[in-house]
């Protein structure tokens, strides 16, 4: 099974459309495998100032595609009436405009994760903290150091693989922080693995597609966090479950 992940839109209507239309092209499966879900790590509001025409090609891709979404804090914040920071005046009209449109039934029941295949997919991280607003799983943050922070719960790589064991997972994908880092677990202990990124262009009668790519293989415990699907270089990954690949895009010169 092939999965397309993406995290981070931030009511940003031109990186999913550019995300849309790479996914959609022959020569995507042609180079990285079919595409059979769509996994949505949260944060599709807030900051970007087209939430309606976001949520609006998301519906577009949940019709094409089987869709999984899971809850991101700023939807969290969004739905619960909580300021954060990071939207500006126009961003913040245009999302009090969506408060009754029947778009926002995508959050209907949006739980905090998912898991397939050995893999918990999720905003922020896999602990298990209670209720409180900064410890739930889209508030928590991938750190170097644990504790309470006021941008949310603070977790290490090391607790994360703990967890997930406990759970009978063997990988993690999450969103939030908008910088993608692979964290794999290895005989000589937690590494931080660096990622090379190589040019792949994806073309299709007259039109080319840029992309960066970054793959990993799967062939040991592996934290993935994936860039932010928004702004003019959009990331996104794609697995099969065996590997994973880090995606951006990149604008036409």
């Amino acid at each position: 099974m092939g999965a397309v992940v993406f995290s981070d839109v931030h009511a940003d209507a031109a990186a999913i459309g550019a995300l849309a239309t790479c996914i959609r092209l022959p020569a995507f499966k042609k180079d990285f495998g079919p595409v059979d879900i769509l996994v949505n790590l949260g944060d599709l509001l807030h900051r970007g100032n087209r939430p309606q025409e976001t949520l609006e090609r998301i519906h577009t891709l949940s019709r094409e595609f089987r869709l999984v979404s899971v809850l991101g804090n700023h939807d969290h914040a969004f739905l619960h009436g909580i300021i954060v920071s990071g939207s500006d005046a126009a961003s913040t009209y245009r999302h009090e405009q969506l408060r009754d449109s029947p778009l926002l039934s995508i959050f209907d029941a949006m739980p905090m994760e998912w898991a397939d295949k050995g893999m918990l997919f999720v905003h922020g991280g896999p602990m298990d903290l209670g209720t409180q607003t900064l410890r739930l799983k889209c508030w928590q943050r991938l750190s170097h150091q644990s504790g309470d922070f006021f941008t949310g719960y603070h977790y290490t790589a090391s607790m994360a693989f703990e967890t997930l064991a406990r759970r009978g997972l063997t990988h993690m994908c999450c969103g939030h922080q908008h910088q993608h880092i692979c964290c794999r677990k290895t005989m000589d202990g937690i590494v931080e693995q660096q990622l090379d990124f190589t040019p792949v262009d994806l073309k299709h009668n007259e039109q080319v597609v840029h992309l960066e790519v970054a793959r990993i293989p799967l062939d040991c415990p592996t934290l993935l966090r994936i860039g932010g699907c928004h702004g003019d270089v959009p990331e996104f990954a794609y697995t099969d479950f065996s590997s994973f690949s880090f995606i951006r895009i990149i604008p036409a010169s």
